[in-house]
């Protein structure tokens, strides 16, 4: 075994040719056709050992001048030890030290449990002992529901017994890493189930023609409302930012049917606008004629009325006057009663003598006719 100490592959260092490494072990060359023997593990590892030992300032070989003695293990320097305590505490404060960017936040955990939040740039967390861990809070999450999952999760029963297939859209963020990280134990699936619930909940008390006509918004800002309400509840630390309600229709094998329903519906209300229309008209007409007959016997009545209590007045007065001169008054009753009755009549005066024997019509000059009708009296 002496001839093996020189070499790391069982080769000596003596002058015997021990070194060659075509010979076995024992310094015997192998026969022909047959391959060198591989050096043994254990020499290697002696190599290695050896050789760390010269790196550490240890003693090179068993013959050689190091200070340590026999096989000896290394012998640490202040230089090495110096290194080590640099070299830890790099690796120390790589893991102590990290960093937030605006738009997250951390957690820091002192022995697995809350300790606090730590704030945008440079934080400290003395590692092992305290941990962190940093969660974006403002960017925004999509969780795509109903159809389009590719599945029959968007169809919905109807509070009119009808069927519709439902897509949309939850977008949350988080708003308390805290709450986030240790209320929730999956986020995701959490937020899935209450929005499916919740959209269930509002379509079951709602009818079919508002889902799918003038009520989509109205239903989105609810759906907003229920899922957050839940989720505080939960003390989730999520966020609802919006719902976007993309689509809802009745389902693919009966939408040709409904549309079908759809335009009759349409179509039928319509031909009710259409007569709703000509009967205000015709009923707006009538009231509108009945209300000028009113009017109408009203200043009739009015007419009469006034008329009548003239009349009585002026017989009133008339008889007051005619007790005082009958004769006058009675003649001056009778010429105003004559003027009124043949003022506006054609007439033909016949003269009569005392025998009864007329002498012919008398010729009638109308004074006021040619007054109207000349030059003078259109001057006058």
């Amino acid at each position: 075994m002496a001839g093996n100490s020189g070499g790391p592959w069982g080769g000596g260092g003596s002058s015997g040719g021990g070194g060659n490494r075509g010979n076995n072990g024992d310094g015997r060359k192998p026969p022909e056709g047959e391959s060198p023997q591989i050096p043994e593990i254990d020499e290697l590892m002696k190599k290695g050992q050896e050789q760390l030992r010269v790196l550490m300032g240890g003693g090179g070989g068993r013959g050689g001048s190091g200070r340590g003695t026999g096989g000896g293990g290394p012998i640490f320097t202040k230089g090495t030890v110096l290194i080590g305590v640099v070299v830890a505490a790099v690796l120390w404060g790589a893991a102590s030290f990290y960093t937030v960017k605006p738009e997250e936040q951390s957690v820091e955990l002192f022995l697995g449990e809350f300790s606090a939040v730590g704030n945008s740039g440079l934080n400290f967390a003395p590692w092992p002992f305290v941990t962190a861990e940093v969660v974006s809070v403002t960017s925004e999450r999509n969780e795509d529901m109903g159809g389009a999952r590719g599945s029959d999760d968007g169809l919905m029963l109807t509070g009119d017994e009808n069927v519709v297939d439902i897509d949309y859209q939850v977008v949350w963020n988080i708003n308390d890493p805290a709450k986030y990280l240790f209320n929730l134990r999956d986020p995701k699936q959490t937020i899935q189930a209450v929005s499916e619930s919740a959209m269930r909940e509002i379509i079951a008390q709602s009818e079919l023609a508002p889902i799918l006509n003038r009520d989509r918004g109205i239903i989105a800002d609810r759906l907003q409302e229920l899922i957050q309400s839940t989720m505080d509840s939960y003390d989730s630390g999520v966020n609802i930012v919006r719902v976007n309600f993309d689509k809802a229709d009745p389902p693919q094998d009966v939408i040709a049917a409904f549309r079908d329903v759809q335009a009759a519906a349409q179509e039928r209300d319509r031909l009710q606008n259409v007569a709703d229309a000509y009967a205000n008209r015709v009923l707006a007409e009538a009231r509108g004629e009945a209300a000028q007959v009113l009017e109408e016997a009203e200043a009739y009545r009015a007419q009469q009325i006034n008329g009548a209590q003239g009349e009585a007045s002026r017989f009133s007065a008339v008889l007051e006057e005619y007790s005082k001169a009958p004769d006058v008054t009675r003649k001056r009753l009778y010429l105003e009663r004559m003027e009124q009755v043949l003022g506006d009549v054609d007439k033909i005066i016949l003269d009569e003598n005392s025998t009864g024997q007329g002498q012919g019509v008398v010729p009638y000059l109308p004074l006021n006719e040619l007054r109207r009708n000349s030059p003078a009296g259109e001057s006058n």
